[in-house]
């Protein structure tokens, strides 16, 4: 099983081989013996690739469920006196996860010459123990379920655009004034409408109607467009941290702003007994949280902008 699975992780059986210290071969008749042993493939292979069967996936999932717990019970039976090795898995957002998560990981692999890391950075939630995640960062409202979860902070949705795009446009003074405007919309915060929160008089969040004249699947493109000076953009407050401190962008209608997403370090129950992961936590948590405590403090620069002049 640990062969098989580091022949996932590294892509090739060649990569597996040298992450165990075996040959090729020997990792090719491993992995044989794990298929006649369950009587049926795992791997399609050919001199190029490898692909898991539909079997094989679903029998990745178990052989991660199992190694990890035989990991755990390997560690609760060493007690208080194991150091912090072996693998360690990690999840979390694209761009939270490379811009937040991974320098706190580079350093954290500093202090731990024995642990090798594990990221992967994907815009959806994963099943943290079907796929052998240790710990994950996640961002929003969580479900209830037996992951044992740690707040490090809150995002905001905010909406901005770049000072020369909003020298030269009316006004952004009410979330109703976003209609007049050029629009860059990320698929993730919707094509049709922006949410805004309620105001005294009306308890219920607003929506208000958005007509974009560009529509885009990732941040790095609507973020790109509106520093170009295209339009208005709406993102998470870390993903154009960066560019609102640089004065690339500007933050309008801060006080319409929806109420901020809650930020948490999850990981399955039992997996803080492991002294990797609970070494990772006891690091990553305080740093987290001081750097989400720092983009709550990012700018919130109302619009400067002015009503052009009239055509003649």
């Amino acid at each position: 099983m640990r062969v098989f699975v580091a022949a996932l992780d590294a892509g090739s059986l060649a990569g597996a081989g040298r992450r165990l210290g075996r040959s090729p071969a020997a990792v090719s008749r491993a992995i044989a013996f794990l298929e006649n042993y369950v009587g049926t493939p795992l791997l399609h292979r050919t001199t190029r690739t490898m692909r898991l069967s539909e079997a094989g996936e679903r029998y990745a999932a178990a052989c991660r469920r199992v190694l990890t717990d035989l990991e755990e019970a390997d560690m609760l039976a060493a007690g208080e006196s194991a150091a912090p090795r072996g693998l360690l898995s990690l999840s979390g957002p694209i761009v939270s996860g490379a811009r937040i998560l991974r320098p706190i990981l580079d350093a954290y692999l500093d202090t731990q010459p024995a642990v090798k890391a594990r990221l992967l950075l994907l815009d959806r939630k994963l099943n943290l123990v079907e796929e052998g995640i240790d710990v994950a960062l996640r961002i929003g409202h969580l479900p209830d379920s037996s992951l044992i979860a740690i707040r490090v902070g809150e995002v905001r949705q905010v909406i901005c655009a770049a000072p020369s795009y909003l020298a030269r446009h009316p006004a952004i003074k009410d979330p109703n004034d976003v209609g007049a405007h050029r629009i860059v919309a990320m698929t993730v915060f919707g094509e049709d409408a922006w949410s805004f929160a309620p105001t005294e008089g009306d308890p219920d969040t607003r929506h208000v109607p958005i007509a974009p004249r560009l529509i885009v699947n990732t941040v790095e493109a609507a973020v790109g467009s509106a520093v170009e000076g295209y339009g208005l953009t709406r993102a998470f407050s870390y993903q154009v941290a960066d560019e609102v401190r640089a004065g690339k962008l500007d933050i309008v209608l801060p006080d319409a702003e929806s109420p901020a997403l809650p930020v948490h370090i999850v990981t399955p129950e039992g997996r803080l007994s492991v002294p990797k992961v609970r070494a990772f936590v006891d690091f990553a948590v305080p740093r987290l949280k001081a750097e989400f405590a720092r983009m709550a403090e990012l700018k919130r620069k109302p619009a400067t902008a002015r009503t052009p002049p009239s055509s003649r």
